[in-house]
């Protein structure tokens, strides 16, 4: 998802939680002291929208095919998928707030990252709402630090876990013999073949998450765990990647005076072969362009020994959402094992759940998922999976960059 800067000053929301009973305010005025099942007779009949980036087909086709009608069935819940980016979402609930809006029709939110911090220190989210959730209870990891935090910034119950993406290298196996392990092998390949590989330009969200990668090549994702939001201290401490990324820079596809401008764009350089590796934060996505003979059926995933990053998206409900009780019902489906599994199944999206706290049925029934060709099955890449960076340090890092690498 794109970032933007932060746009108001911080702030904290709060919001009264007792024992098994809520306090939350939705389109019929404030609702004190409801169970999940009083929810949920409020909520029917309803709609409920879900803003978010609509640029994968795939998965708009399953909302609305799948999840939308599954709402229905159950629920009497409309569905409203409304596309939209996550810059223009955030600027509209800012305008709504200073409008002094009381009721909006930004139910649910697709969001994370810098966006969710973004979002929670302009107080322009609603929560905490997770705790409400049964199936959170009941499925989710809730001492996971995926669970906890995003992008390093707590979550505190103000979005639930939506699906988990890691970042994947991908080659042509019948064309490209070598699978570079770690950064020092892949400079070792692109300095034998000039012109095979490049990253996109940052901000994009797969060039920075890539330059990220590199950085933990040469740095300890701890050391930055706690850090100061410093720009010259980072830069510091990050001067061995940005060393590695100078001296890797000649050799890129057009030397490395452009870059391409964002993941579809070297996708299109790699299906075209100018270039031997694409890079995706979607694991599984190899699998769909296979399928759809995009790539050819010796395409192959893979991740460097020392792992590859990885982060968890979610779903956030604005805090003047006219829908509320909707929204939280919808959410509490979206974590069902029966809405991750279909997910999981059409999508190759990785779940969310955690599955030590599955039955043996179902245990079974996601084991029996069959993704497609070129994957790198999901328990050897979670074994390869490394936290995300504290959010605060993402657009510092992708100014480094484009000062210290990009500007050379």
């Amino acid at each position: 998802m794109k970032k933007i800067l932060k746009l108001l000053s911080l702030a904290v929301i709060t919001s009264l939680i007792v024992n098994t009973t809520y306090v939350f305010a939705n389109e019929g005025g404030p609702l004190n002291n409801l169970s999940f099942e009083e929810i949920v007779e409020q909520a029917k009949g309803s709609e409920v929208n879900f803003y978010g980036w609509g640029g994968d087909e795939k998965l708009n086709q399953w909302l609305d095919e799948v999840y939308g009608p599954r709402l229905k069935e159950k629920y009497d819940i409309t569905l409203n998928r409304i596309p939209m980016d996550i810059d223009q979402i955030l600027s509209q609930l800012v305008s709504e707030k200073q409008a002094q809006t009381s009721e909006s029709e930004m139910d649910m939110i697709w969001i994370n990252g810098e966006n969710f911090k973004s979002a929670r220190e302009n107080e322009l989210l609603y929560g905490p709402f997770t705790e409400i959730l049964p199936n959170y209870q009941e499925f989710i990891d809730i001492e996971d630090i995926e669970n906890n935090q995003d992008f390093g910034y707590p979550i505190e119950g103000f979005e639930a876990p939506y699906s988990k993406s890691q970042l994947v290298l991908i080659k042509d196996s019948e064309v490209t013999k070598e699978t570079p392990t770690d950064a020092e092998s892949l400079l070792a390949y692109v300095k034998e073949n000039p012109g095979s590989f490049t990253y996109p330009a940052l901000p994009d969200f797969t060039g920075s998450a890539f330059v990220r990668n590199i950085i933990y090549e040469f740095v300890d994702y701890q050391e930055f765990q706690k850090m100061e939001t410093d720009k010259e201290e980072l830069k510091v401490l990050i001067q061995p990647a940005l060393d590695y990324l100078n001296e890797l820079a000649p050799y890129l596809w057009s030397e490395g005076k452009t870059y391409p401008s964002d993941g579809p764009a070297l996708n299109n350089l790699f299906m075209d072969g100018e270039v031997a590796f694409h890079i995706n934060y979607n694991a599984y996505e190899i699998a769909r362009s296979i399928e759809q003979g995009m790539y050819p059926s010796t395409a192959q995933s893979f991740v460097f020994e020392k792992g590859t990053i990885g982060n968890t998206n979610f779903i956030a409900i604005g805090k003047n959402a006219s829908h509320k009780a909707a929204a939280m019902v919808a959410i509490n489906e979206m974590l069902s094992p029966e809405m991750q599994l279909s997910k999981y199944e059409h999508l190759g999206l990785i779940p969310v759940i955690d599955n030590d706290k599955l039955n043996d049925q179902l245990k079974a029934d996601f084991e029996e998922v069959e993704i497609g060709e070129g994957i790198i099955p999901q328990e050897q890449l979670l074994s390869k999976r490394l936290p995300e960076m504290p959010a605060q340090l993402v657009p510092l890092i992708e100014e480094i960059w484009l000062d210290e690498v990009a500007g050379k």
